[in-house]
């Protein structure tokens, strides 16, 4: 499974702060704890001490690990601390909050007034928090041809190939990059490449990198034609990075054919122009041979250094998430009245369908400010004609199917429930298409400010297949991800087909799906599962198909991060 995990650092600082002490002022300190449930909070975190402060800034970071798809409930406490004991018990409280992770990374700056307990005022107090992401996210890359390689085949010529490697802090080398093979060419180019600059070097741009070139047959054997060694700042973890030209055999065994080393700030000179020129050298032939010149010739046409944003850039940058619930209303889930149905609210408040809304829509509604969400049903004779529809307002009102808050979805479908009919078909392609629109008109504006997220919930086979997964493969081209929550005992097959995990989903006419926006869950694997654990698991895709968009299209946040110097 899939997971958006990361190292968030929040800033914190306080305004107005109460002051306990006689004489002088509160000096005070932030501690940061999660709830870890049951009731239980931990601490995560706390920043240093500041004497007599009562508009502390505190240089000291909170570090936590982000999930997008975790409802992470943090409180902030606020202590003045006028001893040296560890324990908070015996020190003054001026206040708190309590707000979710979510909260502080969709805000630019968040601000709230301190509590001394909950509706209680702690003065004029403030606490003001803002995240950033722990990251450096800037990736290398490369464009590299070759000239004049060794011939290595005995038939034919040389089917050469690329590998970089680093160098580990114990010095052994660490292989970061292996590029594809080119088939029976001594002047080979090979496909634009990048990593991550943290994988390539560790950051460091003066550190040894070792590139070679080997030869790869198709006889199952293969020549490394060349090696260089170059320091290409953080492409990788940490260390140099070795790359080696190699010939390809098709047992994995390769000749040698040379090797180079470098590093980042001489690969950086390269551009269109003006390419960086390294001679590719095989050690046994130069100690063997006085007139050996060279193995060949490696080319590096350009290097750049970009950055990449990530799922916390563009939130933090001003993306808005967008969240629409569709609801199955067929009759196959059976009369609402019954307690058989998956429709009946149990004595508790509760069914499949109310679980599923709260689950995912909890952790979604901290990334959309307005807390309107539009809901619509499907698969129900609705009044007052009695006309089956596959796109009504759970409101009634077409005009404005907006709810307010996970809250008000619930509050609509428990009123809508006894309004309709359960009827059917079991079809998506309207409701797809219906969230669709929308995500077009946005993606129209050519930046990344709206991403859109439909929740259906449904209990069996789907009706109009072929038409949903034509929906599906046009709203891959689009800002939006669908999540489908299978209730019930049915057969899910088709849902786990238009999932796309086991290849990718094409179209009636063989058109294939730009990316995988599509993640579907049976609730019944969660039915003894904490509640989160089902949002955790069907929002965990997100950012990735979030980002995989904004980068297909090159569009950066709408408010850039700062890239801090190093």
């Amino acid at each position: 499974m899939a997971q958006c995990v990361t190292r968030v650092e929040l800033s914190v600082s306080c305004e107005n702060l109460l002051d306990k002490d006689v004489g002088s002022k509160s000096d005070p300190l932030c501690v940061l704890l999660q709830d870890v449930g049951g009731g239980q909070w931990a601490e995560l975190d706390r920043t240093e001490r500041i004497k007599n402060c009562q508009k502390p800034e505190f240089s000291k970071k909170l570090v936590v690990d982000y999930y997008f798809e975790k409802v992470q409930k943090l409180k902030f406490g606020v202590y003045d601390i006028d001893n040296k004991s560890f324990d908070l018990n015996d020190d003054d409280y001026l206040g708190g909050i309590e707000c979710t992770l979510g909260q502080v990374v969709s805000s630019s700056v968040f601000t709230r007034p301190l509590e001394l307990k909950k509706g209680k005022p702690a003065g004029k107090g403030t606490i003001t928090i803002s995240a950033e992401e722990i990251k450096d996210a800037r990736t290398v890359y490369l464009e590299i041809e070759a000239r004049n390689l060794d011939k290595k085949d005995f038939l034919g010529k040389s089917d050469p190939f690329l590998e970089f490697y680093k160098q580990s802090d114990v010095g052994t080398w660490q292989l970061v990059y292996r590029s594809e093979v080119i088939k029976n060419n001594l002047n080979p180019c090979w496909r634009k490449f990048s990593v991550p600059l943290q994988t390539f070097c560790g950051g460091d741009f003066n550190k040894p990198i070792k590139v070679s070139v080997s030869d790869m047959d198709d006889t199952s054997s293969s020549d490394l034609i060349g090696e260089f060694t170059s320091v290409t700042a953080k492409l990788l973890e940490a260390g140099d990075r070795v790359v080696q030209c190699a010939d390809h055999d098709s047992d994995g065994s390769h000749d040698l054919i040379g090797i180079f080393e470098t590093n980042l700030t001489q690969l950086q000179k390269a551009g269109d122009s003006s390419p960086v020129e390294f001679e590719c050298i095989h050690p046994e032939k130069k100690q063997k041979k006085k007139s050996y010149k060279n193995s060949g010739i490696i080319r590096i046409k350009s290097c750049k250094i970009e950055r990449d944003y990530s799922f916390l850039d563009y939130v933090m940058g001003g993306c808005q998430i967008n969240f629409t619930v569709g609801i199955d209303f067929t009759g196959s889930n059976g009369d609402p009245k019954s307690p058989d149905s998956l429709h009946y609210i149990s004595p508790d408040g509760i069914n499949e369908y109310l679980i599923a809304i709260w689950s995912v829509g909890s952790v979604v509604q901290d990334y959309d400010t307005d807390k309107l969400f539009p809901a619509f049903g499907f698969g129900a004779q609705v009044p007052p004609s009695w006309q089956v529809s596959h796109e009504f307002a759970l409101n009634f009102n077409p005009s404005n199917p907006y709810c307010q808050g996970i809250q008000g979805i619930v509050d609509a479908y428990r009123q809508i429930l006894p309004q309709v009919r359960l009827y059917g078909p079991t079809n998506f392609s309207p409701i797809i298409n219906h969230v669709a629109r929308f995500a077009s008109h946005s993606a129209q504006q050519g930046n990344a400010s709206q991403y859109f997220i439909l929740l259906i919930i449904t209990d069996g086979e789907i009706t109009d297949l072929d038409q949903t997964r034509q929906a599906i493969v046009n709203a891959s081209k689009l800002p939006m991800s669908i999540i489908i929550v299978g209730v019930g005992e049915a057969d899910f097959k088709a849902m786990e087909f238009l999932d796309g995990d086991n290849g990718v989903l094409k179209s009636l006419t063989g058109e294939p799906a730009a990316r995988d926006i599509v993640q579907f869950v049976p609730f019944r694997q969660f039915k003894n599962a904490p509640r989160e654990a089902l949002s955790q698991v069907v929002l965990a895709e997100v950012p990735k198909q979030l980002v995989s968009y904004y980068k297909l299209q090159g569009w950066p946040p709408v408010k850039l991060p700062e890239v801090k110097k190093m």
